[in-house]
């Protein structure tokens, strides 16, 4: 009996052995976990079940040209039947660093990015345009060097002092800049990457002279304002919005003393913002009247505090726009004549802060949140730096957000936005549009 039963296993198992080597995913030689391991080491990474798509010498000049350029690009090479559900949202997790992936799989391939860096629709057309090519080097090749001309923000970190690189064939290469000749290139990044940190140190330097102003003329509202929270009348409400506007005023203090990047500056403006709004409501439970709806504030000077209505206003030289406006701006609107307009200083002399420079994007999304301001900024200074990559590079904002989120190369962990990597797989899947496991759709 016990000869039969053996017998009887032995075929049964054979046949699960070999269900299981022809599964999907079976040709992978390493999960998503060790691939993103090894791409904040190096830019690219290359399966060893995909040795034959890409090889060392090439994927390894592709790594050098990816660094020598300081871009966050992350590029895997990936078998035909690797496990595709999901792979660019758990590949960013388990990586960790904000940027563009590329993915070739088998003989597929497709590419998604934070928003930060690029967005969606640049990610598309850099597909298209890499689609029809059939060769792995050429594809990889043409893909890289046209992300690298319109890619915001800079290389990780991790990438930095010549560490481990392309792992291929399962084995990590190190010393890839060196290699290459790349002392130079390297210099050259490090040079690069702390001009740009001079760049940002200076632009909050000039920006924390306006902030500063807000934060005082928002003490001095308080101080104006004279509740006191025992006095007659003063109901448990009105002590609420007191103690929210207090404590709005001691985290724009905090914020703007911790802010080390102009990015740093929009939850100074969001406090402010939100202290503002706080100080309205308490104002009309003084005085009887009916509670403000929450708006954004004035355009023209947040300082004059939330807005009351939008009005039609057409800049000198602008297209016209509809602009939330508090009373007085309405007013003086209403009698024909100019709105008083928040002014700062730039090397031409005094400008509407919308043609003051990009440090004043994080500045004005933080008081015009929820993605309002690009249709108040078209046509201006800043509306223009802010919709080119170059601005996310240098201040770490989408348009569209301006200035929250994360920089190419910051190391984020979890924290993204899961529809940049996800969106149009087709139920997470890789490949833009097709369902299950599909490769259809999108390419």
């Amino acid at each position: 009996m016990r000869l039969f039963v053996r017998l009887l296993i032995v075929p049964v198992v054979a046949a699960l052995a070999a269900l299981l080597a022809a599964a999907p995913g079976a040709r992978a030689d390493t999960d998503l976990s060790q691939v993103a391991q090894a791409l904040r080491e190096s830019p690219v990474y290359v399966d060893p079940a995909a040795s034959d798509l890409l090889s060392e010498a090439d994927a390894k000049a592709l790594a050098d040209k990816i660094e020598d350029a300081d871009k966050p690009v992350f590029v895997a090479v990936l078998p035909e039947g690797y496990p595709t559900r999901n792979i660019f949202k758990i590949l960013r997790t388990e990586t960790g660093v904000t940027g563009l992936y590329g993915i070739r799989l088998g003989d597929r391939f497709d590419a998604k990015a934070d928003h930060t860096v690029l967005s969606p629709q640049g990610v598309s057309n850099l597909v298209t345009a890499v689609q029809g090519t059939g060769d792995p080097k050429a594809q990889l090749n043409d893909f890289v060097d046209d992300a690298l001309r319109n890619i915001g923000g800079s290389a990780p970190s991790g990438w930095d002092g010549g560490g481990t690189d392309v792992p291929v064939t399962g084995l990590a290469v190190t010393g890839a800049v060196l290699a290459a000749g790349g002392v130079g290139a390297y210099a050259l990044a490090r040079r690069n990457r702390r001009r740009r940190e001079e760049e940002q140190r200076a632009a909050l330097e000039k920006l924390r002279v306006v902030v500063d102003e807000d934060i005082t003329a928002f003490g001095e509202e308080l101080d104006r304002l004279e509740f006191h929270p025992a006095e007659p009348g003063a109901d448990d409400a009105m002590r609420a919005d007191y103690t929210h506007a207090l404590d709005a005023y001691e985290q724009a203090k905090t914020y703007m003393a911790e802010a080390r990047r102009p990015e740093d500056v929009r939850a100074v403006t969001q406090a402010l913002e939100d202290g503002r709004f706080s100080l309205a409501r308490l104002a009309a439970r003084r005085s009887g009247e009916p509670l403000p709806e929450r708006r954004p504030p004035c355009f023209f000077d947040p300082r004059h505090g939330p807005s009351v209505a939008d009005v039609t206003w057409t800049p000198p030289g602008g297209a016209t726009r509809q602009v939330p406006v508090c009373a007085a701006d309405r007013a003086r609107l209403d009698d024909g004549l100019g709105p008083m307009i928040r002014e700062v200083d730039t090397d031409y002399g005094r400008r509407p802060y919308w043609d003051a420079g990009p440090a004043y994007g994080p500045w004005a999304g933080g008081y015009f949140g929820g993605g309002i301001l690009p249709g108040l900024l078209m046509g201006t200074v800043l509306g223009s730096m802010m919709a080119g990559p170059a601005y996310g590079a240098g201040y770490g904002a989408g348009y569209g957000d301006f200035g929250g989120g994360f920089e190419g190369g910051d190391v984020s962990g979890a924290d993204f936005d899961p529809g940049d990597f996800g969106g149009g797989f087709g139920g997470g899947d890789f490949g833009g549009g097709g369902g299950g496991n599909d490769f259809g759709g999108g390419f």
